[in-house]
């Protein structure tokens, strides 16, 4: 389980202090797929960061499984899966299937592991026929594929991923979208952010909405349809911006 608990995150730019989350609080079950919206600059990449430990909380604290993250996070890193919006985090001179091996080798996985963990992925991305080519001549597409499969080399536990079909074409987001429904059937807890409001119905059981880094919805898609008598997310999620409440 993940618990987050009155968790705000402060930057201070020049003389100013930007409240980039403010007093956050929820809880995701172990094999959950939560839904994160927010507009552009709303606090949801802050959040993420947090929950991955890369972050501190100015305020408040996290937890998964009872295990304060950011006090051992080293319990926790190997269990958690990242991906940050345009943040490849990749090497160009390398191949992919170079880079793969670096990740994985350092989440410590056997060389067997490892090949069978590269194939796999490379077969669900349909990533065969370029897995040994050099990363710096890859399209953004490409690279987007390559980055979500570093993000499942280890085989996480957690999966937080930031905008994870930006740059895919309808095919590959189609396989992406296949892939979460195979790793929630895994048990798999994974958090993503989309401004895809058809893949977060899609994919979501439950849904985070959060407005200039507060928390304006925390439930399951079907109360929140239930709540605003449609199932039309893009109307509601503007609706819910405007009133800017829990209700």
């Amino acid at each position: 389980m993940i618990d987050i608990q009155h968790v705000s995150r402060s930057f201070q730019d020049k003389k100013k202090t930007i409240e980039a989350v403010k007093d956050v609080s929820f809880q995701i079950k172990k094999g959950e797929v939560v839904g994160l919206l927010g507009e552009n600059g709303a606090g949801k990449t802050t959040l993420l960061r947090m929950i991955s430990t890369i972050l501190e909380p100015s305020s408040g604290s996290i937890f998964i499984d009872g295990i304060n993250i950011h006090q051992e996070p080293m319990k926790i890193k190997g269990r958690i899966g990242v991906l940050f919006g345009s943040e490849t985090g990749l090497y160009d001179r390398l191949t992919a299937r170079e880079n793969l091996s670096y990740f994985a080798k350092l989440h410590g996985i056997s060389k067997h592991e490892m090949k069978t963990r590269i194939d796999y992925l490379a077969v669900r991305f349909g990533m065969k026929d370029y897995l040994d080519r050099r990363v710096g001549g890859f399209s953004k597409g490409m690279r987007q594929k390559v980055t979500i499969a570093r993000a499942l080399i280890h085989n996480p536990e957690i999966i937080l991923l930031d905008e994870p079909t930006t740059g895919l074409d309808i095919t590959s987001a189609n396989m992406f979208r296949e892939l979460i429904h195979q790793l929630r059937k895994e048990g798999k807890t994974i958090i993503f952010s989309s401004h895809i409001m058809e893949e977060v119905k899609q994919l979501c059981e439950s849904i985070i909405m959060i407005h200039k880094g507060e928390m304006i919805y925390n439930g399951t898609t079907e109360e929140l349809y239930l709540q605003e008598e449609s199932d039309d997310l893009n109307y509601i999620f503007m609706s819910r911006i405007v009133r800017g409440n829990l209700s």
